[in-house]
């Protein structure tokens, strides 16, 4: 109970007015640096998650201030391109799905450097868009680890929230899981 009230009290401290993109993203930046902790740092490690640039936020704390900062394609850009895992992480919650291109999805994809990253951005922004069956079928032949995960995570995210697709699509969705199947790498067969 006590932990709650630390991330809604600090998350009230956040800026969300700033004036331009560049202010937005770094206000949320600084919030994320008052969040983090040595206790989510060790859970990064425990979890698996071999961010490059990541400083230890809880995801609870990485939504509210998401929350805060609203939607935004140009702020989602802003912080994603700091490289920061945390602010990575906030990207997918802040993005305006309407806004994301076929282009954006190659070039975060190619991004992807762990299956937190991969995982949270395919359920809660990529699944949404347009283009989201056609990057199933493409990533899932590609060679890098993460590019594959990401179809499959892909998949998942479109078999929960994609209410307008026929049978088909998840059809030959079980068709590349099947022939992804027999792929060896950790973060491929652990989904």
């Amino acid at each position: 109970m006590a932990s709650k009230k630390r991330v809604q009290s600090k998350a009230e401290s956040v800026d969300a007015s700033s004036a331009t993109t560049d202010g937005k993203v770094r206000e949320a930046l600084r919030a994320l640096e008052e969040r983090s902790t040595p206790h989510d740092r060790e859970n990064l490690l425990r979890f698996g998650i071999g961010a490059k640039n990541a400083i230890g936020v809880s995801m609870a704390n990485i939504q509210s201030i998401a929350k805060l900062l609203g939607k935004s394609h140009e702020v989602a850009a802003g912080l994603w391109d700091t490289g920061c895992y945390e602010a990575r992480m906030m990207a997918a919650y802040v993005d305006e799905v309407v806004k994301v291109s076929s282009a954006q999805m190659e070039e975060w994809c190619r991004d992807f450097d762990n299956w937190g990253i991969a995982d949270t951005v395919c359920f809660v922004l990529f699944d949404k868009t347009p283009y989201a069956w056609q990057k199933v079928t493409e990533w899932s032949v590609d060679e890098d680890e993460f590019v594959k995960r990401a179809a499959f995570a892909l998949m998942w995210g479109l078999s929960v929230h994609d209410k307008r697709s026929g049978d088909e699509k998840f059809i030959e969705g079980l068709r590349l899981i099947e022939t992804g199947a027999s792929d060896e790498r950790h973060f491929v067969k652990r989904l």
